[in-house]
């Protein structure tokens, strides 16, 4: 017997909000299912940990401020972070001036991200955890070493000198 499997691609969400062309919202948003942005946010989006929740922003939109969205599409401009904790996919397009936490990403010639590409392998996306005093919070991650590249690979040490005999 031969199994064969063929890779998945996420279905698009059905899209239940839409903020169109010449629409600015000033504040927070928090949402699930899907939503599509032509307009102006000036405020974080939020979502729901459900897998099937989306956001995506056309090349016509324009987000200021952070993204905590399962699965994004991007074609538009973010200035802030993104936290996906499934999937991101930079269209031609894209514009980012941020940081872009992903688990998935797709990114097309043309796109631009001005920060990090991080990867993570959890389901959730975890933040910094610690408590201001220099001690870290029972169940935070380690944090990274302070001379680590940008996409998250620790740089190689320089050589000291020769070994000694």
């Amino acid at each position: 017997m031969k199994f064969t499997s063929k890779p998945t691609t996420p279905k698009a969400p059905k899209i239940a909000t839409v903020i169109g062309k010449g629409t600015e919202v000033n504040g927070d948003i928090k949402f699930i299912g899907g939503l599509h942005v032509d307009g102006k946010i000036h405020g974080n989006i939020n979502a729901d940990e459900d897998e099937n929740t989306a956001l995506t922003v056309s090349e016509l939109g324009k987000v200021e401020g952070d993204i905590r969205v399962p699965n994004v599409i991007l074609n538009g401009e973010v200035e802030g972070n993104v936290y996906a904790s499934q999937r991101v996919e930079l269209a031609p397009k894209a514009n980012v001036h941020g940081t872009v936490y992903y688990r998935f990403l797709e990114m097309a010639m043309g796109a631009v991200v001005n920060g990090q590409l991080i990867r993570t392998e959890e389901d959730r996306i975890r933040m910094l955890g610690y408590d201001g005093k220099g001690e870290k919070k029972p169940g935070a991650p380690a944090a990274a070493p302070a001379a680590s590249s940008p996409l998250g690979g620790a740089k190689p040490e320089p050589l000291a000198g020769p070994p000694k005999a």
